[in-house]
């Protein structure tokens, strides 16, 4: 398995567990930069190589009222300011061909949301950009399963593959995460990422918004961390109770610290065995 690089940042065994983390969705040009800096200083305390994640567009909302972020194209202007004046490789979601092109000339590493890991133009398109992708799998797609997804964003280009777990649908509006699927997926070739933060997202149990529980975000980072993974996907807010998209499953910022040292001790331990 070769390790895959996002900007300076390698992924992938025999290199540090890395943190791909920010905010679910760009509120502001200010507070992006703000949760950057604030978000590399943690990374470079722990030596943690880092990508900054936000999202300008939210596209799979519970209700045509959610916010959804600042569009493409103001989006990708925030995020290019992230990457020049913070230092930091960036990531954001992808949705169409299109926004792959476009998002893959300005970021560092593209998503490929959970619900749209089987859309093969779009898997292909982001291949294509030359650019390495983090693939979510699908709350309804087998881990075996996502070898097909990789293989079609190198049927693109060779930039590079990440699988993620993110949990997998238990009946209505509740997520499980089955850690078999970090080992099935390494086998299969590919770095292995854990996205903790939508793992405890509760789809649609608010009405018309997802809910989440939080408090069950560090167990299971340290509990995917023990089982093997490359890298660790957080969402993180300054106020996660206030943020304008998935405050519920998202982790304060001022709670990050100590929870990436667990992770870490973790780690630690279990590679040092």
């Amino acid at each position: 398995m070769n390790p895959v690089r996002v900007g300076p940042v390698a992924i992938g065994p025999g290199h540090p567990l890395a943190l791909l983390a920010g905010p679910c969705v760009i509120e502001s040009v200010d507070h992006c930069l703000r949760m950057a800096d604030a978000l590399r200083e943690v990374a470079q305390r722990l030596a943690m190589p880092f990508v900054f994640k936000a999202s300008y567009d939210k596209a799979n909302r519970t209700s045509v009222d959610s916010y959804r972020g600042p569009g493409l194209e103001a989006g990708l202007s925030v995020l290019a300011r992230v990457r020049t004046e913070c230092g930091v490789p960036t990531l954001t979601d992808v949705h169409s061909p299109p926004e792959a092109t476009a998002a893959g000339a300005v970021v560092d590493l593209l998503q490929i949301p959970a619900f749209l890991c089987r859309q093969t133009d779009l898997l292909v398109a982001a291949g294509a950009t030359g650019r390495p992708v983090n693939v979510k799998k699908g709350q309804f797609v087998s881990p075996e399963t996502m070898v097909q997804a990789a293989r079609k964003v190198e049927a693109g280009g060779t930039g590079g593959v990440l699988l993620c777990e993110r949990g997998s649908v238990f009946g209505y509006g509740n997520l499980v995460v089955d850690m078999r699927g970090l080992v099935i997926m390494r086998e299969l070739g590919y770095p292995v990422v854990f996205d903790a933060t939508h793992s405890v997202q509760l789809p649609s149990a608010g009405g018309t918004v997802s809910g989440g529980d939080r408090r069950f975000v560090a167990h299971l980072s340290r509990a995917a961390t023990a089982v093997g993974i490359d890298a660790l996907f957080l969402e993180v807010h300054d106020d996660p109770d206030h943020a304008l998209c998935d405050g519920p499953n998202m982790v304060a910022l001022a709670e990050l610290p100590e929870m990436l040292e667990a992770v870490l001790r973790v780690r630690e331990s279990v590679t040092s065995r």
